[in-house]
């Protein structure tokens, strides 16, 4: 399955042909970039005088009804994993770029029949809070303040791949240093975004983008739709043709293919239910998503929530696929690949070509709408995640383990508020090295290391009386150092593997001499989440640690979600 990985490699993300947009389109869509972002600075800035107190700042004062909390809920989960990744994969690939579709959505229900509205009932703040509530708070604490900020740096990193690209795509940067710049200056304003508007500025902007998201899509999925009678099978059947490839609407394109050599095959379709198993479980585990239950005041605002998120996302990836079928009836697969060989910028060719083609006016419009859209939902997103990982270091690192819960409100907000600096920074220099790699395949990694290292300990503490200290330390940390031992040593960082597609290299050293992988699958899901499991059940059962009291205080909450509401107090 190095297709999957391969998906995602070969000629740096944004990379453009010599005839792309004129210096007129160019200034269109600085105009469209920079009122976006006036726009949401000024929404951190007005947040920004509402954040006294650390509630204030890590849930937005539990202020949200339930229709602007599920708005935002859509916000952060439609990332630019899905409308750039998923529509790019859809565009080459066919029906098999229809599994991260299908994968991310089926990911919602799972958490949120499993953990979303426990989670809600039983925490504060932070995911470790739930971990934490019936075992002792400093070493759960830590780990699970490790695993949230190694998770949140890795889906960082699709988001601003993303960012760089887009912005390459439309100012015509071919240079590698001012697509650094470009991460760059998303990773600062994502700073500026948590440091003055935490959760309150953060989750308006979220709102803000789930509304252009949605609008953006809905118009790009009539107008395809329109071009072909709104006939579905008029528009599958321009998409294989134009593709020119035969079982393009067929499964074994990209994952699970056959071979004349019997372990490549096999490895193939272990890949294919690694990544499977990856996107269907990881987002139980994503901490930035399970924190935006926090935000609403009581457990009846959580599930309303919950309902119009359901509703959003839902259409949202039905859209995805018109989006991505719609790019490969209209685009030629060469066009494509030639701007990004990953296909992160087949959503905004398709807006540019439904708008007239390269060189009109309405294309040039639509190009920087849409990618102006998309702009919105990175921003958005890496707000999101960064506050996350910054409420996780100051809330349950601080304040709960250097601190011993002798912290002050204000103490809490400075440090995070620093951490949010720090992480930025880390994120601006790992994503720089990682330009080349597909959006939806750099999520799909994040997916699996959450499904690692946090829902095992997550589902356990909810659900098993007996789990104890050592078996949420043991399943965090074997989880995510399963995860990543395996990712290091497979085929995504050496060995030299090719792109199908483009003939460059698709491993993160390019260089084929260099190959220390031992490890086959491109995705670690299918080992690491199991050892993750495995791990949190033998430090259990290694343990006489047992609190029936406080299970049963715990579950009495989590169920009655008594603990929600005087939480509003907080």
């Amino acid at each position: 399955m190095n297709a999957l990985l391969t998906a995602g490699t070969g000629v740096p993300a944004g990379t453009l042909a010599a005839d792309e947009p004129a210096s007129g389109h160019q200034t269109l869509t600085i105009v469209l970039f920079a009122a976006f972002v006036a726009i949401t600075l000024g929404v951190t800035v007005w947040a920004s005088r509402h954040n006294r107190t650390a509630a204030d700042f890590y849930a937005g004062g539990r202020s949200f009804t339930g229709f602007q909390n599920g708005l935002a809920i859509g916000g952060d989960y439609m990332s630019a994993a899905s409308f750039l990744g998923i529509a790019g994969l859809i565009a080459l690939y066919g029906y098999d770029g229809f599994l991260y579709s299908i994968g991310f959505l089926v990911a919602w229900l799972v958490a949120l029949l499993l953990v979303a509205e426990l989670m809600r009932n039983t925490g504060k703040y932070t995911m470790a809070d739930v971990l934490s509530f019936r075992m002792r708070q400093r070493p759960v604490r830590t780990a699970a303040s490790i695993s949230t900020v190694v998770v949140s740096i890795f889906y960082l990193l699709a988001q601003m791949v993303g960012a760089g690209t887009l912005v390459a795509l439309l100012l015509g940067i071919t240079s590698p240093g001012a697509k650094n710049l470009v991460i760059a200056g998303v990773g600062v304003l994502m700073v500026v975004y948590v440091v003055f508007g935490g959760m309150k500025g953060t989750t308006w902007v979220q709102i803000i983008k789930a509304v252009l998201l949605i609008v953006g899509a809905a118009v790009m999925t009539f107008w395809v739709l329109g071009k072909y009678g709104f006939n579905l099978s008029s528009l599958l059947g321009a998409a294989r043709d134009n593709s020119g490839k035969p079982g393009f609407l067929e499964p074994g394109l990209n994952y699970g293919k056959e071979s004349a050599s019997a372990w490549t095959t096999l490895v193939s379709k272990l890949d294919f239910i690694s990544l499977g198993l990856a996107l269907v479980l990881g987002t139980a585990g994503l901490p930035h998503i399970l924190i935006r239950f926090y935000t609403v005041p009581n457990a009846k605002a959580a599930r309303r929530s919950v309902n119009w998120a359901i509703g959003l996302i839902g259409v949202f990836y039905l859209m995805t696929l018109v989006i991505g079928f719609g790019a490969a009836a209209l685009l030629k697969q060469q066009d494509i690949v030639s701007r990004n060989a990953a296909g992160n910028t087949a959503a905004p060719q398709l807006a540019e070509a439904l708008g007239g083609g390269p060189g009109t006016g309405l294309g040039a419009f639509m190009l920087a709408v849409i990618a102006a859209v998309a702009f919105a939902t990175i921003l958005a997103v890496v707000a999101g995640l960064t506050l996350a990982s910054s409420s996780s270091l100051a809330h349950d690192l601080y304040a709960n383990v250097i601190r011993r819960g002798r912290a002050t409100d204000a103490e809490e907000v400075r440090v995070g508020r620093i951490s949010a600096v720090v992480i930025g920074a880390v994120s601006i220099a790992l994503a720089i090295p990682a330009q080349s790699l597909n959006v939806a395949f750099l999520v799909a990694l994040a997916f699996a290391i959450a499904a690692s290292a946090n829902l095992p300990s997550i589902l356990l503490s909810l659900f098993w009386r007996r789990f104890n200290t050592r078996g949420a330390t043991w399943g965090i940390y074997g989880g995510l150092l399963s995860a990543l031992v395996l990712l290091v040593f497979s085929p995504n960082v050496s060995g030299g593997a090719v792109n199908a597609t483009t003939g460059k290299a698709a491993s993160l050293f390019t260089d084929p001499s260099i190959d220390f992988h031992w490890f086959p699958l491109t995705n670690p899901g299918l080992v690491s989440i199991p050892l993750g499991f495995l791990f949190a059940v033998l430090g259990t059962l290694t343990s006489r640690e047992r609190d029936d009291a406080k299970w049963a205080e715990m579950e009495v909450r989590s169920l009655t979600g008594a603990h929600a509401e005087r939480a509003v107090g907080h």
